[in-house]
């Protein structure tokens, strides 16, 4: 049952176990930071991003003290500074970022104060993010981590680890803290929620993010969540409530979520003046900053004010100091910018994946060694599934509907019994939730495989993909989240704009993701078990009309086989014309070929990121014409990438002007007469091949 505990109350244990001196010189130290960039830095173009954290640094401050376990983890956001400093964060790095220098935490990659922290032996700061809201669900995933480590693993280093959120009053109204708290909640995990309120979401007001205007309020019926509330201008109070709320939720009461009222004492960053508050307001919360409420606390009784003021000029020193060194670092080296937004050889990460903690896979092999029996894609998925949770303990299969159902589309049948809830479950119908606690558990070192149940359904996860596959970039290679994603997608016994999308070339462009598309149950089988020992995130295609086809059927091809990513096939070889092509359009473009009789390469090119180009040109040297074939749309679809590559790089070698047949610019119909109609089928297939070959 929710708690709220919002009054004051005589807190006299709390001033002697606080290191309060430390907690001033942490203060001191942000404030005198925060003034640097605003009266110096900012107005002479060193920094050209800050947002300050001035009246949000007590709570930080008080509650980076109580994150105490080595796999703690802090998701946080763009105002959470003092939190970091609290952790450890250099002094030059966190001066450095926001100038954009070399070196800290993203080598001038990401705005400054968009923070991470891999610390191995220290608790960690998880890549935070320009989003607003996106900072929750990753946690949550970190939280199951925890609990799947410490219970399922038997490993004891876990035990009252927690997971620690930070987000502003405006952030309430996302998606992601929406999706986070139905997670920590349903599951019971050790997960707390830290709301900082200051009553404003830039310009506007908290009765517009949550009705009444705190979410507090609205969450006293939520099960499973211990609500705490505060003064967060208070030290006694800030200090005692906080030290509950860590300690409820390792001690594993359950899920805590602590608000405390805070004064944003800067506009929402440098260039908001805070024409829109009342002038009444700014004057009450000058009157409620935390820095002098903690002055007021602590002298004289537990700092004389010579002690204060000494503290106060030695921050101010040490920031002027720091910021002249982090001036003096040179640029980022412009050469290494393209580098991490896929794994590099050699240059292991620090956080995420199973690669960091040496974790060692069966043996591989390209070669498949077949059984008799042909099988068709949903069953060469299951077993593949199968057989690397049967040799790794850190894989975890989820999505709605994947447990008792075993899927929308059967591919998950049985696993849950066979290999319990803990490490195959149903999840909420939130698409955020399961992409980002799939991130999560990446960071923490297990390998997420997560279902979504057909491609338009990713689109409310957008955000969390995005981040996923860019996490690596940002983070100058300190982190990084391998994670597999199933999504079944394209046309089947009849189209619709909802289940028949396929869309495959979005993933080829956000950045940091493979995508595999596999026309036939054996390259389904290697790409998704390459897939699942990846260091990078990977997008697995499941083509809807190819799960149960009679041309997609192939016989197992053995628990050792692999696909390389980047590796296409050649489906037909001939010398009068190259077809490429992937997905269900394979089949199509096999039996065209068939029917006109002429010679051709058919590639199918299984992954589009990346994609074999060395084996297209060479055919095309070869074939000297090219038809692209692909069901995504025609305008921007991969089919133009691969049009303007051939044209870049083996114009010399054409004799004909490329060809591209897909659907045009609509949604797939749901009538099957229309959607046949718009669809590269075969007679169409067969016209661009007549065109090509007379050409």
């Amino acid at each position: 049952m929710a708690k709220a505990v919002g009054k004051k109350r005589a807190l006299s244990s709390s001033k002697t176990k606080v290191d309060w001196r430390d907690v001033a010189r942490l203060m001191l130290t942000s404030r005198a930071m925060d003034a640097k960039e605003e009266n110096e830095l900012v107005p002479n173009k060193k920094v050209l991003y800050q947002f300050s954290a001035r009246g949000h640094e007590l709570g930080q401050i008080l509650l980076g003290k109580l994150l105490t376990n080595k796999n703690d983890a802090a998701s946080a956001y763009y105002r959470s500074r003092p939190l970091l400093l609290t952790l450890g964060l250099d002094l030059e790095d966190a001066m450095a970022a926001p100038m954009g220098k070399s070196g800290s935490y993203s080598d001038g990659r990401d705005i400054g104060v968009v923070c991470n922290r891999p610390d191995k032996d220290g608790v960690k700061v998880l890549p935070m993010a320009g989003d607003v809201g996106s900072q929750y669900t990753p946690a949550i995933g970190w939280a199951q981590a925890i609990e799947y480590r410490r219970k399922v693993l038997k490993e004891k280093e876990y035990e009252g680890a927690i997971a620690v959120i930070l987000g502003g009053d405006g952030s309430v109204a996302t998606n992601g803290f929406w999706s986070a708290l139905t997670i920590a909640t349903t599951q019971n995990l050790p997960v707390l929620f830290y709301i900082e309120d200051n009553g404003y979401g830039i310009s506007v007001t908290s009765e517009f993010q949550t009705p009444g205007g705190v979410i507090t309020d609205n969450l006293q019926s939520f099960k499973n969540l211990e609500i705490i509330e505060g003064d967060g201008t208070d030290p006694e109070e800030v200090a005692k409530l906080m030290e509950e709320a860590v300690s409820h939720v390792r001690e594993r009461k359950g899920p805590t979520m602590i608000r405390l009222k805070v004064p944003r004492l800067n506009g929402h960053s440098y260039q908001d003046n805070q024409a829109y508050k009342p002038k009444e307001l700014v004057e009450e919360e000058k009157q409620k900053d935390p820095l002098d409420t903690l002055k007021n606390y602590l002298t004289p009784d537990t700092l004389t004010e010579k002690i204060w003021k000494n503290l106060e000029k030695k921050a101010e020193e040490t920031i002027n100091k720091t910021a002249e060194a982090a001036l003096n670092r040179p640029e980022p080296d412009a050469s290494t910018t393209e580098k991490f937004a896929f794994a590099e050889e050699g240059e292991l990460q620090a956080i995420g994946g199973l690669a960091v903690e040496g974790h060692t896979f069966p043996k591989e092999s390209e070669e498949p060694a077949p059984e008799k029996q042909r099988i068709n894609i949903v069953e060469a998925i299951r077993r593949t599934l199968v057989y690397e949770l049967e040799t790794n303990k850190k894989l975890l299969v989820f999505g709605e509907d994947v447990g008792l159902k075993g899927g929308v589309h059967a591919a998950t049948m049985d696993l849950q019994a066979k290999f319990g809830e803990e490490r195959v479950f149903d999840t909420s119908l939130s698409e955020e939730g399961i992409i980002g606690r799939s991130v999560g558990m990446a960071y923490a070192g297990l390998m997420p495989v997560a279902e979504i149940q057909f491609r338009k359904y990713a689109d409310p996860a957008t955000e969390q993909l995005n981040n996923c596959g860019t996490t690596r970039w940002r983070t100058a290679n300190r982190f990084a989240a391998p994670i597999v994603v199933r999504m079944p997608g394209g046309f089947a016994k009849c189209g619709d704009p909802w289940h028949s999308m396929s869309n495959e070339v979005f993933f080829t462009h956000a950045i940091g993701w493979q995508v595999a598309m596999p026309s036939n149950a054996e390259d389904a089988v290697g790409l998704l078990r390459t897939a699942m020992r990846s260091n990078n995130p990977t997008i697995f295609f499941e083509h809807r009309n190819l799960l149960d086809a009679k041309y997609a059927r192939k016989p197992y091809p053995g628990d050792e086989f692999v696909v390389p990513f980047g590796k296409a096939k050649f489906l037909k070889e001939g010398s009068g014309l190259t077809i490429i092509t992937w997905g269900a359009m394979c089949e199509r473009a096999e039996q065209a070929v068939e029917e006109t009789g002429i010679s051709a390469d058919v590639i199918d090119l299984r992954t589009l990121m990346p994609w074999d180009k060395e084996s297209c040109l060479k055919s095309i040297e070869k074939t000297n014409k090219c038809l692209i074939v692909h069901e995504d749309n025609r305008t921007a679809g991969f089919g133009a990438e691969i049009s303007a590559t051939i044209l870049r790089e083996a114009f010399q070698h054409l004799d004909a002007p490329i060809e591209r047949l897909a659907m045009p610019d609509i949604p797939v119909p749901y009538n099957t007469g229309l959607m046949e109609s718009v669809l590269p089928n075969i007679d169409k297939i067969k016209s661009s091949i007549d065109f090509l070959s007379s050409y």
